[in-house]
């Protein structure tokens, strides 16, 4: 691509610029409000409950999202400004491997309150695994991101070198929350299937309750979306920025944008702290 610092909407082409159409204004507002309004909720549940580690990986996820459909409304002035592209590239596509740390979190906790002898793994170990997982997932995003950043309109190889990194970090991403949902599976069938076996007598009122079932059915649908989603974004990325779908806005408001806005708002609505209450942080 041509240098295109000093282009404008009326001075070149859609051609040049690095997506071939304008972000559409409502959408993305309201996305950026969206996401502001989760994090409020997010901020005054995590510091009132003190669900310090939920509320620790959920903040900076929600801070790239609202960031991230800003870069999209600059954007829509001019789609030649490299920096908002970044922007919005490399905030989108970190911001869901916070949300996934999340829902790691809450994997040892449940096995906690179902009984520890039901699991294949201490829950620390789970815990552990995963967010490993997603820290290394996050690195070599945010690396990728970086080396992208860095690299000016005619350093085609270096930026191409950027954005393998992040579908590796983004792949690898993939691979951990399938794996998590197999383990996740498995201790689901391992409840049901040794319904016998001695539970958590601490929490058998809390199990029976319609809020835990709600809770339980949210995490299901917020880690299933955001792998959605994230399989979405190795198939973009993979096809480079020209790619017909990495210039389809239909397909990124339904595959990203409202993937993304429904696993934030089942992890919101059914907020550990909500149904549990302050007990969530000494599990």
């Amino acid at each position: 691509m041509s240098d295109t610092s000093n282009c404008t909407l009326s001075t070149c082409p859609m051609s040049d610029a690095y997506i071939d159409y304008l972000p559409n204004v409502p959408a993305n507002a309201f996305f950026v409000a969206l996401f502001a309004l989760i994090f409020s909720i997010q901020l005054f549940a995590g510091v009132w409950y003190r669900t310090w580690a939920y509320m620790g990986a959920m903040l900076p996820g929600l801070i790239l999202e609202v960031l991230g459909y800003v870069g999209r409304l600059m954007l829509h002035h001019n789609p030649f400004n490299f920096n908002s592209f970044l922007l919005y590239l490399i905030c989108l596509t970190i911001a869901p491997a916070f949300f996934s740390a999340a829902i790691y979190i809450c994997l040892g906790k449940i096995i906690t309150i179902y009984g520890t002898q039901l699991a294949r793994f201490r829950p620390r170990t789970y815990t552990i695994i995963f967010v490993s997982c997603d820290i290394t997932s996050l690195i070599l995003q945010a690396a990728g991101g970086a080396i992208a950043s860095i690299a000016d309109s005619n350093q085609v190889s270096l930026q191409n070198t950027g954005v393998n990194i992040m579908i590796a970090g983004l792949a690898f991403q993939v691979a951990s929350l399938f794996l998590f949902m197999v383990l996740a599976t498995e201790f689901i069938f391992s409840v049901h299937k040794n319904s016998k076996l001695e539970r958590n007598d601490e929490f058998t009122g809390l199990r029976e309750q319609l809020k835990w079932k709600m809770f339980l059915y949210c995490l299901g649908l917020a880690t299933v979306t955001i792998f959605i989603r994230s399989t979405f974004r190795v198939a973009e990325l993979k096809g480079g920025f020209s790619s017909a779908l990495a210039n389809n806005q239909v397909d990124l408001m339904v595959l990203e944008s409202s993937m993304v806005s429904i696993a934030c708002i089942c992890l919101t609505a059914a907020h550990p702290a909500f149904i549990i209450g302050r007990t969530w942080s000494s599990l």
